[in-house]
């Protein structure tokens, strides 16, 4: 019987909240997704997430950071399209980075924690 790797690890999903839950990794997709596609459409379409929910989403999301995440423009010869404010992708970065350093500190904190669990 071969050996199995039984390392420990922990799944960290960082959510924040005001009034409601205002961002998290799906806003976060959703805007990275608005981002290499140019629509929130093809963003949602991208998650296989309907457009009204990905929509629902964005409001909600600016509404309780009372900043806009999109501006968008509607269809016509060049069609419309979307893409993510300044204010957003400011945001978006420390966000990232936020998300980074705690995973990074779990990490060291579930090696210390739990530095008598041994794997075989």
């Amino acid at each position: 019987m071969e050996n199995q790797s039984n390392d420990l690890s922990a799944k960290i999903r960082i959510h924040f909240f005001t009034t409601d839950k205002c961002f998290g990794p799906g806003i976060y997709e959703l805007l990275e997704n608005v981002r290499q596609y140019g629509s929130l459409r093809s963003a949602a379409t991208s998650m296989n997430m309907a457009y009204s929910k990905a929509w629902k989403m964005v409001k909600l999301c600016e509404e309780n950071l009372g900043f806009k995440l999109l501006i968008s423009t509607t269809g016509g010869k060049n069609g419309g399209g979307a893409h993510v404010t300044a204010e957003a992708l400011r945001f978006m970065q420390a966000y990232d980075e936020y998300c980074h350093e705690i995973r990074e500190f779990s990490d060291k904190l579930l090696k210390e924690k739990f530095s008598f669990y041994k794997n075989n």
